[in-house]
């Protein structure tokens, strides 16, 4: 079956397979969130994109290869909620935007700035610090060699606008460094994995950009 990446808490993961690169896609937790796992087809290493809620559920998911590494978006607590366990169980080291790691109760190993490469076995992924959801939120570009890119865009971007701000300053940072590190920087078939909800691409949400500006979220 096609990835479509609709996925509810409590049921199946969604993967989409890549040439070099394996995703799979569940929700957890109260606040649906979304967990990805990353495996890097020649090598079978794993990376997880936020161990969010329900530790049981993700490493249900990473199942016997184990978990090199993981990532968590930024600081908010629905983001974060199992990663005790998952560090715990696994021994994976740990990754986050430098400017959020102090909000994160669980030490990072790595603080990542904008520009750093993250590595899953033979797969780099390219970290981009988003300013205004969180003051060190950061999304993680796979530009794949075989096709379109793919972006992890945490509670930055969304189907439908960014993620939610608080005061017009943290909007507009935000908006800005959607718009100029994933917008002008990457075509519209690029496939972008949300926090929370279903995914999207840029050619979807590109149409967009100046009303979500007007209406200031």
């Amino acid at each position: 079956m096609a990835y479509s990446g609709a996925v509810k808490v409590g049921g199946p993961a969604d993967v989409h397979e890549l040439t070099d690169l394996m995703i799979s896609k569940v929700a957890v937790g109260p606040t649906n969130n979304n967990a990805y796992v990353l495996r890097c087809r020649a090598t079978d290493e794993q990376l997880l994109i936020d161990a969010a809620a329900e530790p049981h559920t993700l490493l249900t998911l990473i199942g016997d290869s184990g978990l090199a590494s993981v990532v968590t978006t930024h600081r908010h607590g629905d983001h974060w909620g199992a990663l005790r366990e998952v560090v715990d169980a696994t021994g994976a080291r740990t990754y986050a935007g430098r400017f959020d790691a102090e909000g994160i109760p669980v030490p990072t190993d790595v603080p990542v700035e904008d520009g750093d490469v993250l590595r899953v076995g033979r797969v780099e992924l390219t970290a981009r610090h988003l300013v205004g959801h969180t003051p060190g939120s950061v999304a993680l570009i796979y530009d794949d060699p075989h096709g379109a890119p793919h972006v992890f865009t945490g509670d930055c971007l969304f189907p439908g606008g960014p993620g939610r701000t608080t005061n017009p300053e943290e909007f507009n940072s935000l908006m800005d460094g959607v718009e100029t590190k994933l917008f002008d920087q990457l075509p519209d078939e690029t496939w972008i994995y949300p926090g929370h909800g279903h995914d999207t691409t840029l050619g979807a949400e590109r149409p967009h950009l100046t009303e979500w500006r007007n209406r200031g979220w």
